[in-house]
């Protein structure tokens, strides 16, 4: 079986390159006939999965069936433009499946209540059923390739590996109670970590669950510089393995450590990339750990146009909005809705700041009043560019024309910002 751990941590990975990774992995499991990719959806834009799924489509194209089913999870399908810009205009869109989470899963099994229980410190104590899309199963593929990108993440501690299985290509019981385990255990104990409860729960399912599909992990570790990105290293293989080297590497790349907590974070969400705040919370994720209290996180947000990534989950963030973890616990004990979508639950827990700082969407497509009613704060979109310029903001530290001082990041999805003091 192939296993490749290809990184250079001073010189990044560049196209001619990656096209003999490519190569070489074709080479291993030839012939192939038919087989199905996994990459994510445009959420991870900046990940170079799209680049290695149009150049596994290019060499494959004339002697292999390519079937292409983006992770996406909870989020919604991706539209047409959304595809050109991941993966070009040479794949056909009767090549692309949307994975449905709600319809088109079937069940292969479940991790044990005990096991659950033991791995989260006796704070989750319910088996987890293990729900994924009903084409994993599909013995008519050679080969599934599953294209993920290591970065940290606030439900699995590190993305990748598994979790483009169980979340991106999962069902929705699988889904809320992974995030919800997350939740209950605390994501700032998770966040940047390997070895955490979500991990365990992937990490049993991988081994006892999983073994008969033709699984094959491509896991990449890369950077964003303007509009493109640095592709550092390319991890395959089926074992956890090349997880843990990717890990290691995401760690040096995509982790910023702060001498000391910031007053003022401004994050700016790409329009194309991000449209709700299930999405867009990721920029209060990934500087949870970096804010002072008392401070603010402004979220400057050009593409937000609704909270939930579907009608179903947008209705429920609005009847109760980010109001703290305690509070969320609370009415989860006492209100079907909740216990009924509890990847909501988690999402609810996870973009509240429990009143430590105050969180400000800057935006156009949603109300001052729908912002508040949710518990943010609003500013106007013209307000945030005129004063916090996304275009004119380096990366880091910036000073305002009278002064203001704020710390800038270009886009929360591809790292962790941390203080030191808050990250023990």
């Amino acid at each position: 079986m192939v296993e490749i751990c290809w990184s250079n941590r001073e010189k990044e990975i560049n196209e001619r390159e990656l096209r003999e990774i490519v190569g070489a992995v074709i080479e291993e499991y030839r012939p192939l006939k038919k087989i199905l990719i996994l990459p994510p959806d445009i959420t991870r834009k900046y990940s170079m999965a799209g680049n290695i799924t149009l150049t596994f489509y290019e060499l494959l194209r004339n002697s292999c069936e390519v079937d292409i089913m983006p992770a996406l999870g909870s989020h919604m399908p991706m539209t047409k433009d959304e595809r050109l810009s991941m993966f070009g205009s040479l794949i056909p869109d009767e090549r692309f499946i949307v994975h449905n989470w709600r319809e088109d899963v079937v069940n292969i099994g479940e991790v044990p209540q005990k096991f659950v229980r033991n791995a989260s410190e006796g704070i989750f104590d319910e088996a987890i059923e293990v729900d994924i899309n009903k084409r994993l199963l599909d013995k008519s593929y050679d080969l599934i390739i599953s294209i993920g990108q290591v970065v940290p993440h606030e439900v699995s501690g590190m993305a990748n590996y598994t979790k483009n299985i169980l979340v991106g290509c999962g069902g929705k019981r699988t889904i809320d109670k992974t995030h919800l385990l997350g939740a209950f255990y605390g994501m700032e104990r998770i966040l940047g970590r390997i070895d955490n409860p979500v991990r365990k729960v992937f990490d049993y399912v991988e081994e006892n669950l999983l073994s008969d599909i033709p699984l094959l992990y491509i896991l990449t570790v890369t950077t964003q510089v303007g509009n493109s990105a640095n592709l550092w290293g390319v991890f395959i293989g089926r074992g956890k393995k090349v997880f843990e080297e990717a890990v290691k590497l995401s760690l040096e790349k995509n982790v910023t450590f702060i001498e000391k907590p910031i007053e003022k974070i401004v994050v700016f969400l790409e329009e194309e990339e991000f449209k709700s705040t299930w999405l867009g919370n990721k920029a209060i994720y990934r500087t949870k750990l970096a804010i002072k209290d008392g401070g603010e996180l402004i979220i400057i947000a050009p593409g937000v146009r609704q909270f939930g990534e579907d009608k179903g989950n947008d209705t429920i963030i609005r009847k109760y909005g980010y109001i703290g973890r305690e509070r969320i616990i609370e009415l989860f004990r006492e209100n079907r809705d909740l216990q009924e979508n509890q990847s909501v639950t988690a999402h609810l827990i996870h973009g509240s700041s429990d009143g430590r700082f105050k969180i400000t969407y800057a935006v156009s497509k949603l109300s001052r009043g729908e912002i508040e009613s949710v518990n943010y704060s609003y500013m106007p979109l013209e307000e945030a560019y005129r004063r916090y310029n996304p275009e004119k903001s380096k990366e880091g530290f910036n000073i305002t024309e009278d002064g203001e001082e704020f710390y800038f990041i270009k886009n929360p999805a591809l790292g962790l910002w941390v203080s030191k003091e808050n990250f023990r």
